[in-house]
Parts: structure tokens; C-alpha cells; sequence
């Protein structure tokens, strides 16, 4: 079994190196400690987040409730045949994550199976569960089962999950709207709608959330402060990049931070914390 939980880890974090060089760059940063279980949580959310997205071909309701039932079925037994959620699974048992933050997060991926744009309450709930608790599962690997820290952080995390998926949005805008046909500008229903004061008001909602994020961070335990603080560091600097950006500009191409940039970011970053202690 130690050797079957090993490979499951392996196979997370191989899909986190695979699918985002970013994250990956981030969770570098992090004690050794942490590394496994966060992997596990992206390997889980990618998972989900690939069947909602890529398998047009399939019937993607199905696959989903599958998908769902095996997680909890993982859950509950405390073994997976699925290498994904068994690592999963035992980061959920080992960080007693609450099983409402799972269910949020499940709940939110299946909206966009039926679903091409959210009015103002939806998209609340949608950036919640498809984001926020996501923050909140990383933190509750971080506080590892100190309850009073976690709680004072809950609300800084939430921030900072909200702003990381809606810079995704404004990034993405253009192979969500022509690759899935999705929109997520809250209240913009149509193409047509699009505009620059839609994007105008979702940046100054982002813009918030990382001010009300950046305390929280610096309170985190050391072993997970930088790899945190680079992420946000970099999500900022490609939030200032999309800001300059017209929406007419986002449609025809998607921002991106270059490689030297990012190392330069996390070297910034370890810098910054290594004062700030």
C-alpha cells in the first residue's frame, strides 16, 4: 500500500508539472513537507476540470457523476483504484479537509457542463466552489490542524482564490468564449456584450481580493508563505500585464508571462519574505 500511495503522488504531481509550469513553480517554493498533498488537490481539481472542459466527444454528464461517486467512494473506503484520488483521498483524511468544501467544489465543475455564462448570484457560487475552496483545502494543509489560524485566515484565502480565477478568466477569455463557449463576465450573457467596462469592473473586484489576500499571506506558516506569495506575485504581475490590455486585444490573443519572468518573480519573492520575517 506505501508503494501504491507513493506512485498516486507521483502521478499527481505529475499532471501538475504537465499541465501548469506555473503552479509548479510555486509549489517548488514549498516545504517538502506540503509538496504531496498539494499536488494531490491540483491533480484532483484538474481531473474534474478536464472532463467539464476537453471530452466534447463524450457524454460528460455521465463521466461526471461517475467522477463524483468515485471520489466519495475513495473517501470513504480510503482507497482508489484511480491513483488521482487515492492520493486524494488520504490528503483529505490526513488534513481533515471538510467534505463541504468537495461537494462546492464538484458542484461548481458541473455548472459548466449546462451552463455558458453566470448572472451575478451563480457566478458568486460558481467562483466559490470552482476557486475559493480550493484555497481553503491548500490552507488547511498549511495550518495542519491548527484550527485558530486557519479560521483567521479563511476570509484572506477566499480573496486570494476569487482573484487567481477571475485573472484566469480575463486570460482565458478567449479560448473559453471560442473553444467552450462560455463567458465569464458576470451579467455578460452574449459576445456582444463584451466590453471594456465589463472587464473595467471585474478588475477592480480582483484588485480588492489581492489587497485583502496579501496580509493573510504573510501569516501563513514559513514552509508555505513563499511558495504562496510567488503565486501571488505572479498572478499580479499578469493581472497589471491583461490590465493594460483592451478586451478586443484579449480576444485575439492570450497574455502570458515569459519564463525568465517567472524565475525572477520567485527570486523577488524569496527576497520579499526573507525580509519580511
Amino acid at each position: 500500500m506505501d508503494q501504491y500511495s507513493k506512485i498516486s503522488y507521483k502521478i499527481s504531481k505529475s499532471i501538475t508539472t504537465e499541465y501548469s509550469t506555473s503552479f509548479s513553480l510555486g509549489i517548488i517554493a514549498f516545504s517538502p513537507k506540503y509538496k504531496d498533498a498539494i499536488y494531490s488537490i491540483y491533480g484532483f481539481v484538474r481531473i474534474a476540470d478536464e472532463i467539464v472542459d476537453t471530452f466534447h466527444n463524450h457524454d460528460k454528464q455521465r463521466l461526471f457523476e461517475k467522477f463524483r461517486c468515485d471520489t466519495s467512494d475513495a473517501i470513504e473506503q480510503g482507497l482508489s483504484t484511480n491513483p488521482v484520488l487515492h492520493a486524494f483521498q488520504r490528503t483529505v483524511k490526513m488534513y481533515n479537509i471538510d467534505r463541504k468544501y468537495i461537494d462546492a467544489f464538484l458542484h461548481s465543475m458541473e455548472l459548466d457542463i449546462h451552463n455558458s455564462h453566470y448572472e451575478r448570484p451563480l457566478y458568486n457560487k460558481y467562483v466559490y466552489g470552482s476557486a475559493e475552496v480550493v484555497g481553503l483545502m491548500c490552507l488547511k494543509i498549511f495550518c495542519n490542524g491548527n484550527d485558530a489560524l486557519f479560521n483567521e485566515l479563511i476570509q484572506p484565502a477566499r480573496a486570494l482564490g476569487s482573484a487567481f480565477q477571475k485573472v484566469n478568466f480575463l486570460r482565458d477569455i478567449r479560448s473559453d468564449l471560442h473553444d467552450r463557449g462560455r463567458i465569464y463576465l458576470p451579467e455578460v450573457s452574449d459576445k456582444a456584450w463584451i466590453n471594456n467596462e465589463a472587464k473595467e469592473k471585474l478588475e477592480e473586484e480582483i484588485e480588492e481580493e489581492f489587497a485583502k489576500a496579501l496580509p493573510g499571506i504573510l501569516k501563513l506558516p514559513p514552509g508555505s508563505r513563499l511558495g504562496v506569495y510567488s503565486a501571488y506575485l505572479y498572478y499580479y504581475v499578469l493581472f497589471k500585464k491583461i490590465r493594460r490590455k483592451k478586451v478586443a486585444e484579449l480576444l485575439e490573443q492570450r497574455v502570458r508571462i515569459s519564463d525568465f519572468t517567472k524565475l525572477a518573480l520567485l527570486c523577488k519573492s524569496i527576497i520579499t519574505i526573507r525580509f519580511q520575517r
